[in-house]
């Protein structure tokens, strides 16, 4: 448990003192079939309530329904919240909520030494004490390690609703708002909303067992000896706004929505079902008021290629995926290359190769993105650094596409996609409108005449008049668009395809270092390791080394000024998760020696595992 702070008194006249503590890590774990995600969710959307920095990290098992009790099957989320600026979820829980022997075993060992474990106490039977493979009762080794609370939640969740005629199979399911209205009372976290919400969601009698059960594993905590003290964690000092919680992918779908209103254009969302890109499709499905047409496509090739006629037809068009999809869609994205059409593609990435991990995250789609096609066919790619900044990178992803008729990828990850934190709500009036071209009055404007400045042809859309002209995906002679066969034309297309991307550079901001701006050691990082990276840095400051971060947004083109940034320090080492893709990007374009700190695991960086590599480095 974090070290208690001095006593407050404890709101609406509990006789339990109250300890103020400035930040904690609870994790909930349990059977896929125990709610863990929708336990975690409401804590979450509770904390946000309270005004709390937080950040999450969701776990699923792969499998679609794991036997019960098994190691495979269990799920986890874990939720950090503080009264100060965080940016991880957390290297270790302060506070594990385990459901059965299975999720004890599987996260145990993560725990902080003298954390608090809570566990159900009637999920240790002997069958399912086997199932998690263990021998023996693991519980009485535990109590000298950690603050060990054994509670029969399932007794309890059954006498709390016993007189409304549910199955015990329905009554069970209860049990997971149990656990969630003791968490509320021992963080003193607001359970109005959750109650709402269970309003709105569910049908008596279903509706009446999860309030009883809320209220009940609330007024344990409040009554039982086993909680001699609550906690408190204030509200964090922030920046004045309105904000909610917001995961990764409901920022992209937003981010998608926006660029649609700032474009005035309708948006076309092709996509096909995958983990961890679903939800993108299922958010922006809700939002036809706004000019966005979603397309359940059957296949991968299929969606892209409807996206890619959406922007053909002058729609934004857009697809998301992953990176078994990634791979499927190669072909028609060369297309979009070749026919110099705006389009936004979304790689969220996961652990591979093949079907790989399709719960766990990864980073290792890099190369497949900027190389996997067939010839030459450069593209810009933008990733993401934290969940809330999917809205803005979607937001420049469209522009980019746009002001230089290009397909653009994003590189987002599961860790991202999944994973909450606060976002500030940005005022509408802060968003610049960008033009979708074709402002232009099209008459006496050639469909192949080039922008000097951005080497973008305009976006000719069929029907216009005076924009008549001839597409398609063999190669094509620059001025007219007639089809060539001519050596000279094609290498002279193929430059100008390559110089096209290449100038993007002098329209995106230039790398910016935190820390001093040269010196010993630069961590470069992109993506989803933003947090642990940033952290990290800070806690070896602290520890007395000091380190520079650079964190790339844009990692084609990479700003104008980073070759120069990263000839400024010794050493320079980038964190991420696949076997090293950035560090040969930057070792080949700029001959710096470029040191890989790799991940593989399928879990997103800790900061103690970058923070140690920094400082064995500056000993």
């Amino acid at each position: 448990m974090t070290p208690a702070m001095p006593e407050s008194s404890q709101p609406g006249g509990s006789p339990k003192p109250v300890h103020e503590i400035e930040r904690v890590a609870i994790r909930f774990v349990g059977d896929s079939g125990d709610g863990m995600q929708l336990t975690g969710t409401k804590f979450t959307e509770s904390t946000a309530l309270a005004g709390n920095d937080l950040s999450t990290l969701p776990d699923y098992p792969a499998e679609i329904r794991a036997p019960a009790g098994t190691l495979a099957g269990v799920s986890g989320f874990q939720i950090h919240f503080s009264s100060v600026d965080i940016r991880t979820p957390a290297d270790k829980p302060d506070v594990l909520v385990a459901f059965n022997p299975a999720a004890l075993r599987a996260n145990i060992d993560d725990v902080k030494p003298q954390g608090m474990v809570i566990v159900n106490r009637d999920a240790f039977t002997k069958r399912n004490l086997e199932r998690a493979g263990y021998d023996e009762d693991p519980l009485p080794a535990l109590r000298e390690r950690f603050q060990l609370v054994e509670i029969p939640i399932g007794t309890l969740n059954r006498e709390a609703v016993k007189d409304l005629g549910l199955t015990q199979r329905q009554a069970d399911r209860s049990k997971n708002f149990f656990a969630l209205g003791l968490m509320y009372w021992l963080y003193n976290r607001p359970t109005t909303p959750t109650e709402e919400w269970i309003a709105k969601r569910f049908p008596d009698p279903i509706r009446e067992a999860n309030q009883r059960v809320l209220k009940a594993g609330y007024h344990f905590g409040e009554t039982t000896e086993l909680f001699p003290t609550s906690f408190l964690v204030p509200p964090a000092k922030i920046e004045p706004g309105r904000y909610r919680n917001i995961t990764g992918n409901t920022a992209l779908a937003w981010g998608i929505v926006a660029a649609g209103v700032q474009m005035q254009r309708p948006v076309f969302l092709g996509a096909y079902p995958i983990t961890p890109a679903s939800d993108v499709l299922h958010e922006l499905a809700r939002y036809r008021q706004f000019g966005v047409k979603t397309f359940q496509a059957e296949d991968e090739i299929a969606a892209i290629s409807a996206a890619v006629g959406a922007s053909y037809a002058g729609l934004l068009g857009c697809c998301t995926t992953s990176g078994p999809g990634m791979l499927l869609k190669q072909e028609a994205l060369n297309l979009a290359v070749m026919t110099e059409l705006p389009l936004v593609v979304v790689d969220i990435q996961r652990a591979g190769p093949s079907t790989g991990l399709p719960t766990k995250t990864e980073q290792a789609d890099l190369l497949m993105v900027l190389y996997g096609r067939s010839s030459d066919s450069p593209i810009p790619i933008v990733a993401p650094a934290t969940p809330g900044d999917c809205f803005h990178v979607m937001l420049e992803a469209f522009r980019i596409a746009v002001k230089y008729m290009t397909p653009v990828a994003v590189l987002s990850d599961g860790y991202l996609a999944n994973s909450a934190e606060p976002w500030r709500i940005p005022e509408v009036e802060t968003l610049l409108r960008h033009p979708a071209q074709l402002e232009t009055d099209p008459e006496g404007f050639a469909p192949y005449r080039r922008d000097p400045a951005t080497l973008a042809r305009p976006w000719a859309v069929p029907g216009t008049p005076g924009l008549e002209h001839r597409i398609g995906g063999l190669e094509k002679e620059d001025v007219t668009g007639n089809v060539s066969y001519s050596p000279v034309n094609h290498a002279r297309m193929t430059e100008l395809r390559a110089l096209k991307i290449a100038g993007i550079a002098q329209d995106i901001p230039p790398a910016e270092v935190r820390g001093p701006e040269a010196g010993k050691l630069l961590v470069v990082t992109w993506g989803g390791t933003h947090g642990a990276a940033a952290s990290a840095v800070d806690q070896s400051h602290e520890a007395g080394f000091t380190a520079s971060h650079l964190h790339l947004r844009h990692l084609n083109p990479f700003p104008a000024n980073l070759g120069e940034v990263l000839g400024r320090f010794e050493r320079i080492l980038v964190p991420e998760l696949n076997t090293g893709q950035l560090s040969r990007l930057l070792r080949a374009e700029y001959l710096v020696a470029a040191e890989p700190l790799c991940k593989v695991s399928g879990q997103p960086f800790k900061v103690r595992e970058i923070r140690d590599r920094i400082e064995a480095i500056l000993a």
